[in-house]
């Protein structure tokens, strides 16, 4: 029998009539969850992931709320994909990592990332599993959720709700985690497809993908397509492998349902045909047990749909609990009840109504479901922390108790519900239901099937009785059965009219040696129902003694009759115990009567008890009665009451009058009467002297029982506060280790910046905005006297190596200006250094210092003087030639020209040098072969000698020149130079 879907107001399984999520608007996205250690296991897992697989993922881990995050800057080393702090209603896209904003809670819509500031009074926050919730509720059967290590159970409820839509969640090793709390609650609750180290996670979810979405929407090569059900019949095998290993017959529940249940199954075991699947299922019993687990959607929790709980607390309950008879129980069922969430919130709102409207009552829940595991986990009541998201802060504080587990519901809560493992289809319905909670069962059943429910819903419902469905289901083909109370969370009431052709099953039977009614169904001629109801208690009201029903403790469950000459109000705090009301003469043999009965499961009479009633003694005759075949009563007990004049038995009072003839003395009789009212005086000394004890020793229970309560509300805030350090304590390991690989980055950094600076040979000084020392190379102390405890002192305290030092004024002026200053300056040793003061820049722009930078120019000054001299030299050798030079550079444009060409061209140096030849002069040297020969000196690497040319000269007329010209090598310029020298040839 399914069970719940998660919290959500949107069911994990489609309705009914919902059409199916098609992959054209789905993309893989992966969650991934971790707190304490979860930097190291993010880290390891994306170095093995594949960039371009077309996954998104999203990762939700437990931050510090006020520190900034700096996992999306840490990641970003670590993988080629784009890492992003996400961002309100940013859409994921594949190939792309999102990270979770510290003090935020994150779920996803429709591809949009939705965040919200988490409430601070909620207690512990579970963010892992509010988005695995809503990433269950956006993928449906192709969420996927992955857990890395951490401390606490956040991620278990999420993995529960993702497992439970269809979705594959894989959890880290334990052995492998740096801390096993998370990863070991997951698997501890059954909700862990795979547990994988980390290095074999990414070919596992590469496959999960292939087998979710298909090769074709995939970007990896896959090797089957998505498996092809009914193929010869395959679904009908599988259906009687389970129902041959376990009973139950899923052939009335939807095909989609089931289809989507076998193809998880295959895709976890790698197999892509579902004959094979049947083979494996036939050769492996243990598969068929997780088939069938898997088939009832073992998925609920407290208060689904809160709104909903309300209009029931509000509007129905406690209309429903006016209308109930004064001795009558409220009786409640919940079919498919899985671990028991749905069942214990309704017995919550319910005592909640009662404590409002000032009233108690004998309240049964009767809580079923199909399989015995979870009705196990459901007797229990043992939840883990994670429910603080679901249960109010207030509800858990009255109603829970706290563990080593998480939360225990309280005993008065617990006794409340009765568990029991039914099949609603095939076994008979509970009747007489004030109430019956039936959330998210229908949905899995054909509409046939769906009708025959609805049909044995109204026959276990009183005239008047609710039907409390889920926001996906409704009463269908039935609108005769039920009115609707609240349409929008599918609240009914059943009509109290019967339908021909409807189940009626008879109840249960109270007496040990009656046997099983058959099956009867109506028919026309069956007389009314009512009619059958009344006749039976005119019988009752009739002939049977006045009688009452206990549990196994003597508390009073139902009375028959006309009891009060028997039973009476104690005196004191109000109570029901049978043993407390009888009158006088009756408690002691009452006692002993249901001791005996209780324990040795016999019915037991005692003969002409004298009672005292408003009159006098009057003799009665009790029996005790166990009853059998009741699971709602279990060790319930039945008490009879009869008069010994009552008509009813003639042969008793017969026997009385005969016994009172035989008395014929009279003073005998006084005698005994005195010594029996001695007795009787003795026994009520010694009854009211038991009850003062009894009533001490309630005393001290109550004032134990309150000492306990505080004990255990200090526990409770004890508990609270470790939780709080908990979670501190997990938010400060993460922002550790987030600075840990921060740190490791910048000694990196430090490293590199150390051996850049040491290989530059440059000599820099960091001062701070004092002028103090903050750093400095080791070349820096070339030009002042440092050593390593120099910093943190002023500049000024060290002796420096540099001729008229006026550094420190400069300093000072660059930190007032702002604006950087450069100066050659000479050591005492004849270096010289370049020497540039610069403002000292923070990443946010900040000035918070000075860097002085020393280059050591010694070198080239000697090289420049050098090729000063050189060049002084060569002109003076040029100068002495007779014959007119000119030097030109690759663009022809003149260099320099000797005194010979001056003298005899009469011009000057400023009007040739630096002007092109073909422009000096009047143009005189634009002659076109000169220059086309010139042009190709240069490239060519050649020369040319005895070129003649006609000049025309100024004041002295034509002259004939014969021109030579040479490459001249030139070290300082990046092209060589062309010597142009030019003989005047005689006639």
């Amino acid at each position: 029998m399914p069970k719940k879907s998660p919290q959500s107001c949107i069911p994990l399984e489609p309705a009914p009539n919902e059409p199916e999520p098609t992959l054209d608007t789905l993309i893989p996205i992966v969650g991934i969850g971790a707190s304490a250690g979860g930097l190291e296991a993010f880290e390891q897992f994306f170095r093995k992931v594949s960039v371009d697989s077309g996954i998104a993922y999203v990762l939700v881990s437990h931050l510090d709320p006020d520190h900034e995050s700096m996992l999306a800057d840490i990641l970003g080393r670590v993988t080629k994909m784009p890492v992003i702090e996400a961002q309100d209603l940013m859409t994921v896209d594949p190939d792309h990592v999102y990270i979770i904003p510290p003090n935020r809670e994150m779920a996803i819509f429709h591809r949009k990332i939705q965040l919200i500031i988490p409430d601070s009074k909620s207690g512990q926050q579970m963010k892992i599993d509010h988005f695995f919730r809503s990433l269950a509720q956006e993928q449906g059967d192709k969420a996927i959720g992955i857990i890395f290590s951490g401390t606490g159970t956040d991620g278990t409820l999420g993995l529960r709700a993702i497992q439970g839509g269809g979705g594959v969640t894989i959890v880290q090793d334990p052995a492998e985690a740096k801390y096993d709390g998370m990863p070991t609650s997951a698997i501890n609750s059954g909700y862990a497809t795979f547990i994988l180290p980390i290095d074999q996670m990414p070919d596992h979810l590469i496959s999960c993908v292939r087998n979710l979405f298909g090769s074709e929407n995939f970007h990896a090569p896959a090797s089957a397509e998505f498996p092809e059900f009914d193929k010869k019949g395959a679904t009908s095998r599988i259906l009687r492998i389970i129902r041959s290993k376990t009973g139950h017959d899923f052939s009335q529940y939807k095909k989609s349902t089931i289809h989507r249940r076998i193809s998880r199954r295959m895709s976890i075991h790698g197999i892509d045909d579902i004959a094979i699947y049947v083979r494996y299922l036939e050769e492996h019993l243990d598969e068929v047990d997780t088939l069938f687990r898997e088939l009832l959607i073992n998925v609920t929790s407290f208060f689904r749909d809160p709104e909903a709980f309300d209009a029931l607390k509000h509007d129905i309950i406690p209309e429903l609990i006016k209308k109930r008879g004064e001795y009558e129980a409220f009786r409640v069922w919940v079919p498919g009840c899985s671990t028991g969430e749905e069942a214990y919130s309704l017995a919550i709102i319910i005592r909640e109504v009662l404590d409002e409207l000032g009233q108690d009552c004998k309240v049964q829940i009767y809580s079923t479901d199909i399989a015995e595991d979870v009705i196990a986990v459901a007797r229990k009541g043992i939840y883990p922390p994670n429910i603080a998201a679901d249960v109010s802060a207030e509800r858990l504080k009255k109603f829970f108790i706290r563990n080593d587990a998480g939360f225990q519901v309280k005993k008065e809560i617990r006794e409340m519900v009765i568990y029991a493992t039914q099949n609603v289809i095939k076994d008979p319905p509970f009747t007489r239901l004030d109430l019956l909670s039936c959330r998210n069962l229908l949905i899995y059943l054909e509409s046939e099937l769906q009708a025959r429910l609805i049909s044995a819903f109204h026959y276990a419902l009183k005239p008047g009785g609710i039907l409390f469905l889920s926001s996906s289901e409704s009463i269908g083909s039935c609108p005769d059965l039920f009115r609707p109370k609240n349409r929008k969370w599918k609240i009914y009431e059943a009509s109290g009219i019967r339908g021909r052709g409807q189940t009626m099953m008879e109840t249960p039977q109270l007496w040990a040696d009656s046997h099983p009614k058959p099956l009867v169904l109506d028919n026309p001629s069956r007389p009314d129902t009512n009619l059958v109801e009344m006749t039976r208690r005119a019988l009752l009201q009739t002939y049977a003694p006045p009688s009452v029903v206990t549990d196994e403790e003597g508390n009073i469950l139902y009375v028959h009759g006309d009891t009060g000459k028997f039973l009476r109000p104690a005196q004191g705090q109000a109570t029901l115990s049978v043993i407390e009301m009888a009158r006088e003469g009756l408690n002691l043999d009452l006692r002993t009567a249901i001791f005996t009965a209780k324990t040795q499961k016999i019915m037991v009479t005692c003969k002409n008890l004298q009672v005292r009633t408003n009159g006098g003694f009057e003799g009665v005759d009790l029996e005790v009665r166990p009853i059998a075949n009741l699971d709602s009563i279990p060790g319930g007990l039945i008490i009879s009451f009869l008069l010994l004049n009552s008509p009813d038995h003639p042969d008793d009072f017969h026997q009385k009058r005969k016994v009172r003839g035989r008395i014929s003395k009279p003073e005998r009789v006084m005698e005994l009467e005195q010594e029996l009212q001695y007795t009787r005086e003795n026994l009520q000394a010694t009854v009211e002297e038991m009850q003062a004890a009894n009533e001490e020793l309630k005393s001290t229970n109550e004032e134990l029982q309150s000492t306990n309560e505080e004990l255990q509300s200090t526990n409770e805030e004890l508990e609270t506060s470790r939780e709080e350090l908990q979670s501190v304590n997990e938010e400060v390991m993460t922002v550790n280790a987030e600075l840990q690989a921060k740190i490791e980055q910048l000694t990196v950094m430090q490293n590199d910046m150390k051996n850049l600076m040491s290989s530059t040979g440059i000599g820099t000084i960091f001062l701070d905005i004092d002028l103090a020392i903050r750093r400095f190379t080791p070349e820096a102390t070339k030009i002042y006297k440092l050593v390593p405890f120099d910093v943190g002192r002023s500049l000024a305290d060290i002796k420096s190596m540099i001729i008229q030092d006026t550094l420190l004024e400069e300093a000072q002026s660059v930190l007032d200006s702002l604006i950087p200053q450069e100066k050659e300056v000479q050591g005492f040793d004849n270096r010289q250094y370049v020497v540039r003061i610069m403002p000292y820049r923070t990443l946010d722009n900040v000035i918070d210092g000075i860097v002085l930078t020393f280059i050591d120019i010694t070198s080239r000054k000697i090289a420049e003087e050098e090729a000063i001299l050189n060049r002084e030299y060569a002109e003076s050798i040029v100068d002495t030639v007779r014959e007119p030079l000119l030097v030109l550079d690759s663009s022809l444009t003149v260099v320099s020209a000797n005194r010979s060409y001056f003298r005899i061209f009469q011009t000057m140096q400023e009007e040739i040098v630096g002007r092109n030849l073909t422009e000096i002069e009047g143009n005189r040297w634009n002659i076109p072969e000169i220059i086309s020969i010139l042009q190709k000196i240069l490239p060519e690497k050649t020369s040319f000698e005895d070129l003649e040319v006609n000049l025309m000269l100024p004041e002295i007329g034509k002259k004939t020149f014969i021109l030579n010209a040479q490459v001249i090598p030139e070290k300082n310029r990046e092209s060589s130079l062309i010597l142009l020298a030019m003989e005047e040839k005689s006639d």
